[in-house]
Protein backbone atom coordinates (compact mmCIF):
# COMPACT_ATOMS: atom_id res chain seq x y z
CA UNK A 1 0.00 0.00 0.00
CA UNK A 2 1.47 3.40 -0.88
CA UNK A 3 1.19 6.82 0.75
CA UNK A 4 -0.80 9.52 -0.66
CA UNK A 5 0.43 13.35 -0.04
CA UNK A 6 -1.88 16.44 0.04
CA UNK A 7 -1.55 20.41 1.49
CA UNK A 8 -4.54 21.03 3.66
CA UNK A 9 -5.48 25.13 3.95
CA UNK A 10 -5.91 25.92 7.63
CA UNK A 11 -7.59 28.69 9.80
CA UNK A 12 -6.90 29.46 12.93
CA UNK A 13 -10.37 29.96 14.94
CA UNK A 14 -10.67 30.70 18.39
CA UNK A 15 -11.67 26.75 18.90
CA UNK A 16 -8.58 25.67 17.38
CA UNK A 17 -7.40 25.00 13.64
CA UNK A 18 -10.18 23.77 11.20
CA UNK A 19 -8.96 22.76 7.67
CA UNK A 20 -11.10 24.43 4.76
CA UNK A 21 -9.25 23.08 1.81
CA UNK A 22 -7.46 20.36 0.73
CA UNK A 23 -5.27 19.63 -2.67
CA UNK A 24 -4.09 16.10 -3.58
CA UNK A 25 -1.02 16.07 -4.89
CA UNK A 26 0.21 12.59 -5.63
CA UNK A 27 1.75 9.21 -4.08
CA UNK A 28 5.24 10.26 -4.70
CA UNK A 29 6.97 12.27 -1.76
CA UNK A 30 9.46 13.67 -4.28
CA UNK A 31 7.13 15.58 -6.04
CA UNK A 32 4.52 16.21 -3.32
CA UNK A 33 7.71 17.90 -1.89
CA UNK A 34 8.97 20.11 -4.81
CA UNK A 35 5.08 21.37 -5.00
CA UNK A 36 5.38 22.27 -1.40
CA UNK A 37 8.56 23.73 -1.61
CA UNK A 38 7.52 26.55 -4.26
CA UNK A 39 5.07 27.30 -2.07
CA UNK A 40 4.82 31.03 -0.83
CA UNK A 41 5.03 31.61 3.19
CA UNK A 42 7.47 31.50 6.43
CA UNK A 43 8.41 28.33 8.18
CA UNK A 44 10.04 29.94 10.65
CA UNK A 45 7.51 31.73 13.20
CA UNK A 46 7.23 29.63 16.43
CA UNK A 47 3.20 29.29 16.16
CA UNK A 48 0.85 29.40 13.32
CA UNK A 49 -0.28 33.37 12.96
CA UNK A 50 -3.50 32.83 10.84
CA UNK A 51 -3.64 30.86 8.14
CA UNK A 52 -1.51 27.87 7.15
CA UNK A 53 -0.72 24.92 4.77
CA UNK A 54 0.66 21.81 5.70
CA UNK A 55 2.28 19.14 3.77
CA UNK A 56 0.68 16.01 5.12
CA UNK A 57 1.53 12.03 4.38
CA UNK A 58 -1.13 10.07 4.65
CA UNK A 59 -1.01 6.08 4.95
CA UNK A 60 -3.33 3.10 6.02
CA UNK A 61 -5.60 6.04 7.04
CA UNK A 62 -3.38 7.60 9.51
CA UNK A 63 -2.33 11.46 8.53
CA UNK A 64 1.18 12.56 9.24
CA UNK A 65 2.29 16.40 8.89
CA UNK A 66 5.34 16.79 7.03
CA UNK A 67 5.88 20.38 6.21
CA UNK A 68 3.58 23.61 7.90
CA UNK A 69 4.08 26.77 6.51
CA UNK A 70 2.15 30.12 7.72
CA UNK A 71 0.95 32.68 5.19
CA UNK A 72 -1.05 35.53 4.58
CA UNK A 73 -3.94 35.52 2.67
CA UNK A 74 -2.51 36.80 -0.71
CA UNK A 75 0.33 33.72 -0.53
CA UNK A 76 -2.24 31.63 0.13
CA UNK A 77 -3.89 32.82 -2.79
CA UNK A 78 -0.66 32.63 -5.06
CA UNK A 79 -0.36 29.10 -3.61
CA UNK A 80 -3.16 27.73 -4.69
CA UNK A 81 -2.73 29.14 -7.88
CA UNK A 82 0.83 27.26 -8.07
CA UNK A 83 -0.37 24.23 -7.03
CA UNK A 84 -2.83 23.74 -9.36
CA UNK A 85 -0.29 24.90 -12.30
CA UNK A 86 1.89 22.29 -11.22
CA UNK A 87 -0.58 19.25 -10.49
CA UNK A 88 -1.61 20.37 -14.47
CA UNK A 89 1.91 20.54 -15.96
CA UNK A 90 2.47 17.02 -13.79
CA UNK A 91 -0.30 15.21 -14.44
CA UNK A 92 -0.07 16.20 -18.76
CA UNK A 93 3.74 15.46 -18.28
CA UNK A 94 2.79 12.24 -17.49
CA UNK A 95 -0.21 11.55 -19.39
CA UNK A 96 1.61 12.98 -22.52
CA UNK A 97 4.85 10.43 -21.71
CA UNK A 98 2.57 6.86 -21.10
CA UNK A 99 1.23 7.95 -24.63
CA UNK A 100 4.51 8.02 -26.55
CA UNK A 101 4.99 4.59 -24.86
Amino acid sequence: MKSSYYVTLNLKTLDGFETFGRFEVGNEIKEAKEIFNLLKGDDDLPEIQGLSMDLIEEFKGVPLTLKMLNCTLDELADNSKIICKEIFKRSNFQRGAADEK
